[in-house]
């Protein structure tokens, strides 16, 4: 089992802390998690401000050593793949090869005008996209011919530090997009929006098809973020989530996705998890960032050893 922890994003103009996030990835670091995990989104569509992905993470690397540095997810099918080949490339370098990648489509509601992108053909785009990424982390020159895209003894360099590229994990629950996990990814991440039971069951469609695809499950890498909040007063910790889910999906529905209450509770929430399938467990404080990672770290991550 790995555990990881995300890296707080979310911040109004002018509340930002240099000395608290550094304190708070160094702390990261200092108490053995895996790695620490952003979230993408471009425009702030919901009541949540939140910093840059990438830019959070080269921030990130500046302050730590050890620490791995993720997105779970960029929405690939909005950027440039030459562009953010080039972002990553350069960020695997500046972080020594710490970079972890989450990918997926974004679905048919993203604001697809907003960025010149016609939404027809999206898992087209989508799958191209990271195509040539791969390719151009990879290969010393590219010429590609795509739908989308088309290159001509292109390169970028350096390439990322990881061969032949970072670690590219795949989002998404519907069984088409599990598919193209098992078909591309070199590993799943499950969404913190799923509920423990709707991911047990992307784990047992996952896995079959990997078998079907001929790829060892044992090499695949299975993920979950689980919203987290650790509070003897089990009433408070689920308002205070119930609250922060809706600011960041515009919707309550989500919040019994979340693991709360006592430590006794949250370990048996996220044993749940762990039995489900997941093998590296991203704990994701929507409040209290700092004090809840040290909750974590003391009173959940022991109890499930």
């Amino acid at each position: 089992m790995r555990y990881a922890i995300s890296i707080p994003q979310f911040y109004a103009d002018g509340e930002f802390d240099p000395r608290a996030f550094g304190a708070y990835v160094r702390r990261a670091e200092e108490l053995g998690f895996h790695s620490g995990w952003t979230q993408e989104q471009v425009l702030t569509m919901n009541a949540m401000p939140q910093l840059g992905a990438v830019e959070t993470m080269t921030y990130a690397a500046a302050l730590t050593e050890r620490l791995r540095l993720g997105c779970a997810v960029f929405v690939t099918p909005l950027h440039s793949p030459v562009h953010l080949a080039r972002s990553l490339a350069t960020l695997d370098q500046l972080s020594g090869g710490r970079v972890e990648v989450g990918v997926g489509s974004g679905g048919t509601r993203r604001p697809f005008a907003a960025f010149g992108i016609d939404p027809e053909g999206l898992i087209s785009r989508f799958t191209e996209g990271i195509e040539v990424m791969r390719a151009l982390w990879s290969r010393p020159s590219v010429d590609f011919e795509g739908r989308f895209w088309q290159l001509r003894d292109a390169r970028i360099l350096p390439g990322p530090v990881q061969k032949p590229s970072p670690p590219v994990w795949f989002g998404g629950g519907h069984p088409n997009a599990l598919r193209r996990a098992a078909r591309l990814g070199d590993g799943f991440f499950g969404a913190g929006s799923a509920t423990t039971a709707a991911f047990a069951e992307q784990v047992r469609t996952l896995r079959a098809e990997l078998a079907a695809a001929g790829r060892d499950a044992a090499g695949f890498p299975i993920a979950k973020r689980v919203y987290i909040a650790v509070d003897e007063d089990t009433g408070r910790a689920r308002r205070r989530v119930e609250d922060a889910l809706e600011k960041l999906y515009g919707t309550t529905a989500f919040a019994p996705v979340a693991v709360t209450g006592t430590p006794e509770q949250c370990v048996a929430g996220v044993r749940e998890v762990i039995a489900a399938g997941a093998e590296l467990v991203l704990f994701t404080p929507l409040f209290d960032e700092a004090e809840q990672m040290e909750r974590v770290a003391a009173q959940i991550v022991p109890g499930l050893a």
